[in-house]
């Protein structure tokens, strides 16, 4: 099979990397040219539009920012989609809600392709060492073929069903990855607060139950003060209103991540949104500063 892969972001160029390494050919772009340079060098071809990468494939993995980007590329609604999807197998490891990936596998079959969701679990280090978990939805046929294609970027991979039941389950999977993280970086800034040593705090999580590959590359973030993105703060707030959405139309409560969203909303006001999402302490931080007034005039009439 001829692969064609689209979208080379913070995570698209890792997975079409380790794509590209494991020998199979690969036709890439994005719409920044620069980000293709590691492709080329790894062996890839690069193409000069979209509808040249699916004129030499047989399966296109779509790796792209939103649903407005996705519908361009395949020039949904216009004249061109049909020509660009017949007889490909389209594979969307993006998120998005899963009512529009379940409309556009329509429109694709409609078109005479095969569609497969497969989004994944994992930030740019997964990524980059091809541990990431992907989640698959679509025709058994179709789920098979991009079950072979995405192998080498994959730790695991797994049947989720029909569609847009992958979608579904990545954003139960995104419900704990960002309510956890942020009450682990609330949990650094209480003990910044009290004036603890956070390398203590490190270790104790690490000796504990709740150690994790994300609690610690997380905190190994807080430490250093380092915020430079595996997962950015602007793309998890989009995850988590997708996640509330969802939550709203199935009459489903989510305490939890409502305020997450409230903070990720906060942080990418703030200007970390290019940021990672251990970033999101600088929302936390501003609380705490804003409550901090309020609090020593407590303690002065009492």
């Amino acid at each position: 099979m001829q692969v064609g892969f689209v979208g080379l972001g913070i995570m698209g160029q890792p997975m079409a990397l380790n794509l590209a390494r494991s020998g199979r050919p690969l036709v890439v772009w994005n719409r920044s040219p620069e980000r293709t340079e590691p492709l080329r060098e790894a062996g890839a071809r690069v193409a000069a539009t979209p509808a040249e990468v699916f004129a030499g494939s047989d399966v296109v993995i779509l790796m792209l920012a939103d649903e407005a980007a996705i519908d361009s590329v395949l020039g949904r609604r216009t004249a061109e989609f049909a020509r660009t999807v017949e007889g490909r197998t389209v594979v969307h490891m993006g998120t998005t809600s899963p009512d529009y990936s379940h409309d556009l596998g329509a429109d694709i079959h409609a078109a005479g392709g095969d569609y497969v969701e497969a989004p994944v679990s994992g930030s740019r280090g997964p990524a980059e060492a091809g541990e990431l978990v992907a989640m698959l939805a679509g025709a058994p046929e179709a789920v098979a073929r991009a079950r072979e294609v995405i192998a080498p970027m994959c730790g695991d991979v797994v049947d989720c069903g029909p569609t847009p039941n992958a979608l579904l389950m990545k954003l139960s999977v995104n419900l704990f990855l960002i309510t956890m993280s942020t009450g682990l970086i609330e949990a650094f800034h209480f003990a910044e607060r009290h004036n603890l040593d956070q390398r203590t705090l490190v270790e104790v999580l690490d000796a504990g139950p709740m150690a994790s590959k994300v609690s610690r590359a997380k905190a190994a973030k807080l430490l250093a003060a380092d915020f430079d993105a595996q997962a950015a703060a602007r793309d998890v707030l989009r995850n988590n209103q997708l996640i509330a959405d969802a939550a709203r139309a199935a009459g489903i409560a989510s305490p939890l991540l409502d305020v997450c969203l409230t903070l990720f909303t906060r942080t990418v006001e703030l200007g970390h949104g290019k940021n990672d999402m251990a970033a999101v302490v600088h929302a936390i931080r501003e609380r705490s500063d804003s409550a901090q007034p309020h609090q020593d005039a407590f303690h002065q009439l009492h």
